[in-house]
C-alpha cells in the first residue's frame, strides 16, 4: 500500500486534533469540550454536508447510476446486520450479537466526512449523492437487527396480553428511532432542502457550509471525539481478541464487498471511495441510542467501544487509504 497515502490521511489537520484527544487522555489532562458544544458541532457537520449534497445532487439530478449507488446503499446496510449476527452468534448471546451487528451495518458520518476530506485535499472527485446514501444507510440496520433479536429470542408460549401489547409499543418506538431519529432526521431534512432551494439557496450559505468553517468545526468534533475514544479503551478489555478482531476485520471485509459492488455499478474513484467508507463504518451514536432502548440486555460498552475505540481509528489510520488503493488496483 502506498504509504503516502495514509501519511496524506494522518496528516490532516482534523485528524491530528483526533490523536491529540487521545493523547490529553493518556496523559492525564484536564483537557475537555464543555458539554453543549460537541453535540452543537455534530448538528453544523451534519447540516453542512446535507445542504451541499442536496445542491450537489439539485446540480447532477438523478439519474441511473445515481439510483444504482441508492439501492445498492440501502441493500448492503441491510444484509450486513444479517450475516454479521451470525458471525458474532458463534461466541455472543443474541441480544449482544443483534446490537454488534445492527451498529457495524449502520455509517458512521464523522468517517465519510474524513474521507471527503482527503478526496478534497488530493483532488479527486465525488458526487453529492453520496450523502443520500449516507441517510439512507442509518436506520436499516436498526430494523434488521431488532427483526433479528425478534427471531431469534423466541417467546414464551404464556406470554400475557400486557406483555403484547409492549411488544408492539416497544416496534412503535423501534421504527420512530430509526427513521425520526434527529441526526437522521437532520441531514435527510438538511438535504432535501438543499435539492429544493438550488442554486440561489447555495448563493445565500456557501460561505457556512463550505471548508473553511466546515473544517473548524471538524477538528473541535474530532478533538472530542480522540477524549471520548481513549476513554473507552479500557473497556475493551471486556471484549476478548474474538470482538476486536471483528471490530477490524470486519470493516475490511465490508468495504472489499462495497469496492466490488462500486465497480459492477459503474461508480466513479472518488464515489467508491466514499461508499466502500460507509459500507466498512459503524455507528456510535444513532444506532447505540436506538439499541439501549430496544434491547437493554445487551452490553452497551461492548458495541460502544468497539465502534468508536477499535473501528473509528482504524479507518481513519489505515482503512481509508486502504480501500483507496484497492480501488486503484481495481481500475476503478
Amino acid at each position: 500500500m502506498d504509504t503516502s497515502l495514509i501519511l496524506s490521511n494522518i496528516l490532516n489537520p482534523p485528524v491530528l486534533f483526533f490523536f491529540l484527544g487521545m493523547l490529553a487522555v493518556f496523559v492525564q489532562s484536564d483537557l475537555e469540550i464543555p458539554n453543549p458544544l460537541p453535540k452543537l458541532f455534530s448538528l453544523y457537520l451534519l447540516v453542512a454536508i446535507g445542504f451541499k449534497g442536496g445542491h450537489e445532487l439539485y446540480e447532477s439530478g438523478l439519474n441511473p447510476l445515481i439510483i444504482s449507488t441508492l439501492l445498492a446503499a440501502v441493500w448492503m446496510a441491510s444484509i450486513v446486520p444479517l450475516y454479521s449476527f451470525f458471525i458474532l452468534r458463534l461466541k455472543l448471546d443474541n441480544n449482544n450479537a443483534a446490537a454488534i451487528a445492527a451498529t457495524y451495518g449502520s455509517i458512521s458520518a464523522v468517517t465519510f466526512i474524513t474521507a471527503s476530506s482527503l478526496l478534497d485535499k488530493i483532488a479527486i472527485p465525488y458526487g453529492g449523492h453520496m450523502v443520500a446514501a449516507l441517510a439512507l444507510m442509518e436506520s436499516p440496520a436498526i430494523v434488521v437487527g431488532l427483526i433479528l433479536v425478534r427471531v431469534f429470542n423466541k417467546k414464551a408460549a404464556n406470554e400475557s396480553k400486557d406483555e403484547e401489547e409492549s411488544a408492539e409499543t416497544s416496534w412503535t418506538e423501534v421504527l420512530r428511532e430509526a427513521f425520526l431519529n434527529g441526526s437522521v432526521l437532520l441531514l435527510i431534512g438538511s438535504l432535501v432542502i438543499g435539492v429544493l432551494t438550488g442554486g440561489d439557496g447555495w448563493a445565500k450559505v456557501h460561505l457556512f457550509v463550505e471548508k473553511d468553517l466546515f473544517y473548524g468545526a471538524l477538528m473541535f468534533f474530532l478533538l472530542d471525539m480522540g477524549l471520548v475514544a481513549a476513554r473507552r479503551i479500557q473497556d475493551l478489555q471486556k471484549t476478548g481478541m474474538f470482538l476486536i478482531s471483528f471490530a477490524i476485520l470486519m470493516p475490511v471485509a465490508n468495504a472489499l464487498i462495497g469496492i466490488l459492488l462500486a465497480k459492477v455499478i459503474g461508480m466513479g474513484e472518488g464515489n467508491a471511495l466514499l461508499f466502500a467508507v460507509l459500507c466498512a463504518s459503524a455507528s456510535y451514536i444513532a444506532v447505540p441510542a436506538a439499541m439501549r432502548m430496544t434491547v437493554p440486555e445487551a452490553n452497551p460498552s461492548l458495541y460502544v467501544s468497539m465502534a468508536l475505540a477499535i473501528t473509528f481509528p482504524f479507518n481513519i489510520i489505515v482503512g481509508i487509504p486502504l480501500y483507496l488503493q484497492t480501488i486503484k488496483l481495481m481500475g476503478i
